[in-house]
């Protein structure tokens, strides 16, 4: 009997249809000679800090860095009872052998691997590694299993990253949160990340914006623009000198230019589509990928490829045939050029989205419109990717007018090939797609040297310069994926090349706005108040993405048995011990994270006086203003100072108060409580009463 883990409860299902396993038990299924369970993603995980020592339960800087001797695991409390399922499967006498079913990258064997050591499993284990839930892909995976031990560097691999990440984000977070008295979350991935969306808002707001000038001469039949001028007047200048002269072609130039068609979707790429053209999020389009992968409609969607491989080749023309059918556009009758899109040597874990067969046989207009729009994608860019190139040809002509080049350009299409396709798709959206709203330059009239243009119009324009833009998802997708380009390219062969992996980015987008560092507003994604402070404050080490790309590096290093992962690890905990080194004395301004209501302004400084959980102080660092809630004063007299109490003596100096107690007498009375500040260490407070009135109501 073999023992199959999947991910998921669904994908063990899946397993099991194609196997036989059709008799259902608590929490697996079992049948012609398999046993098919499941993991519920990750079930044992690094134990947390206070596992170690009771005392990390509290954060403070002296236990700081939390460097574990000996690192620790847990079970997940809520999924404790499918772990001890699996626990009891893996002990049962008839299963001799296990087979590793999780997602075939390095996360899904982290998952297997840590609950067969966990459990104290030593039977032998195969690994199912597949790119489709088709039944024929299952078949096929199944026949050509392999030795577990083949992916020990993979899992190496990936326990390196957990516990790196363990590590970065344990101390970090507790570093920097105990030294601003703010939760401040701090990780490998979140942080650069971070940064890139805050340098980027600094960008916007120091651009300033500069007026440019130009000088357009209308020759009948076309315009020609001369290079900026240096101001307004200089442009009127121009403009007057070249009105109702003459324009003489200097020199034609004609160049055939060709553009090529997209690549295959792989996960970051179609997460940017996605956002772009229908405005989900990256975390959107991976959950409505990973519901069609389950539903068997589409390959494999956590890949980081845009190409197939060889023994691929002769089934792609069956599937754009299908594609072909099944889209809502009606597709070009061109000459397919399959041959684009099959690179072996660039295909690591998996090779990029596709739909599969099944897609023909399904109901698509019974999927959700998240997940039909996304195998449309899919399907659309399959189409796109074998298609002609686009050919068109420039036209740059050179004239001379007042002494001055001028420069007319035209473009005229000579093959629309894949854009004529793309368009058709693209007429299909609601919103057209703002890159794409380019229209054809349009064609230059014949030209020729010494061709004269008499008396030509001249006018000044003016334009502005443009600011960066916001980021959206897509935006910063791109820019995850690209960052430290030049670290990487120094590197050499590094699988993923910026900040996170496809599978990772849209978590990682997800935990920035949910930790309050990111908000969305429409399409945009920018940084909160806590965000930018965040970046300010933390140490370029930390937030730069060269640490990133190291340490990829390394892990691929790792993977390849080119590196010991104690070595790494060494490395990351000297990183940890030298950050909180550097970081004993620093002098934090608390206030930058502290978000508290403004109750009114402070009588010594003239600062915001805001509420802390024992009293009311002033927010400058420089000055002691305090009102205790439990100052003696208020407490004698049975009262505590409360918010509306304290923002009046701020406001007003004093306040009206009834029933405060007498210790002499023991009775109650009214009053006017005074704020009386000395500006000593502690303020004071007097009472007024009342004056006495006489029998006749004279004081």
């Amino acid at each position: 009997m073999k023992l199959v883990i999947a991910e998921k409860p669904s994908v063990a299902q899946s397993l099991a249809a194609v196997l036989g396993a059709k008799e259902r038990g608590q929490g697996y299924l079992q049948g012609n000679g398999y046993v098919v369970s499941w993991c519920v993603g990750h079930l044992i995980g690094l134990a947390a800090a206070d596992s170690y020592d009771p005392k990390y339960s509290k954060w403070c800087y002296e236990d700081l860095p939390i460097i574990p001797k000996q690192w620790k695991y847990a079970v997940a409390p809520d999924k404790k009872e499918q772990y001890e399922v699996l626990v009891s499967l893996m002990n049962r006498p008839d299963v001799e052998s296990l087979v590793c079913a999780t997602d075939a990258g390095r996360e899904g064997e982290l998952i297997f691997r840590l609950v067969y050591d966990h459990a104290g499993c030593r039977k032998p284990f195969e690994r199912l590694w597949i790119s489709s839930m088709e039944d024929s892909a299952i078949r096929e995976g199944f026949q050509s299993l392999r030795p577990g031990s083949e992916y020990d560097r993979l899992y190496e691999a990936a326990l390196c990253r957990a516990k790196a990440d363990w590590l970065v984000g344990i101390t970090g977070t507790r570093l920097f949160s105990t030294l601003y008295r703010k939760t401040l979350n701090v990780g490998r991935v979140m942080t650069p990340t971070l940064a890139l969306v805050v340098d980027r808002e600094a960008a916007i707001s120091e651009f300033k914006k500069e007026k440019f000038y130009t000088v357009v001469l209308d020759c009948g039949k076309f315009t020609a623009s001369s290079d900026r001028c240096e101001n307004r007047k200089a442009a009127d200048h121009l403009s007057a000198a070249c009105s109702t002269q003459a324009a003489v072609v200097k020199q034609v130039e004609k160049k055939q230019k060709s553009a090529q068609p997209p690549k295959l979707y792989d996960l970051t790429s179609l997460q940017r589509d996605g956002n772009r053209l229908y405005g989900y999020t990256a975390q959107q389009v991976l959950d409505y990928a990973q519901t069609l992968y389950e539903k068997k409609l589409l390959t494999y969607p956590r890949t980081d490829s845009n190409y197939l491989t060889e023994d691929m080749k002769d089934s792609i023309p069956g599937l754009c045939d299908m594609a072909a059918s099944i889209v809502s556009f009606t597709v070009p009758a061109f000459e397919r050029d399959i041959s684009r899109v099959i690179d072996s040597s660039k295909v690591s874990d998996h090779h990029a989205l596709l739909p599969t067969k099944q897609a023909a046989s399904a109901d698509l207009a019974s999927l959700p419109a998240g997940e039909r729009n996304i195998l449309t994608l899919v399907m659309a860019r399959l189409l796109t990717a074998v298609a002609p190139k686009h050919i068109y040809e420039d036209t740059s002509a050179v004239l001379e007018c007042g002494g001055t080049s001028f420069t007319a350009k035209g473009r005229v299409v000579t093959s629309a090939g894949f854009k004529e396709l793309e368009q058709a798709f693209f007429a299909t959206l609601k919103k057209k797609p703002e890159d794409d709203t380019r229209e054809d330059a349009g064609a230059l009239p014949p030209l020729t040297d010494g061709q004269t243009f008499e008396k030509v119009k001249a006018s000044a324009k003016e334009g502005t310069t443009s600011p960066p833009k916001h980021f959206t998802e897509d935006l910063l997708l791109s820019a995850m994926e690209h960052a430290s380009a030049a670290e990487f390219a120094e590197i050499g062969d590094v699988e993923r090349t910026g900040l996170g992996t496809p599978a990772t980015r849209a978590g990682v987008l997800e935990k920035l706005v949910r930790g309050g560092f990111l908000e969305r507003k429409g399409r945009q994604l920018l940084p909160t108040k806590k965000g930018f402070n965040l970046i300010v404050v933390l140490p370029d080490a930390i937030k730069s993405a060269h640490l990133t790309a190291q340490w990829e590096a390394e892990l691929k290093a790792v993977e390849r048995g080119e590196q010991e992962s104690a070595v790494f690890l060494d490395g990351i905990e000297k990183l940890m011990s030298d950050l909180v080194a550097q970081y004993h004395a620093v002098s934090a301004d608390t206030s930058m994270f502290q978000q508290r209501e403004v109750i009114g302004k402070c009588p010594r400084c003239g600062s915001d006086v805001v509420e802390g959980k024992k009293n009311f102080y002033c927010t400058s660092r420089e000055c002691q203003f305090s009102m205790w809630k439990d100052d003696r004063f208020f407490t004698s007299k049975h009262k505590e100072l409360t918010k509306p109490m304290a923002a009046a003596l701020l406001k007003n100096g004093r306040i009206k108060m009834k029933g405060l107690f007498s210790e002499k007498k023991g009775v109650l009375y009214d009053a006017v409580v005074v704020l009386a500040d000395t500006g000593d260490k502690y303020v004071n407070y007097k009472i007024e009463l009342p004056p006495r009135q006489d029998k006749n109501g004279k004081e």
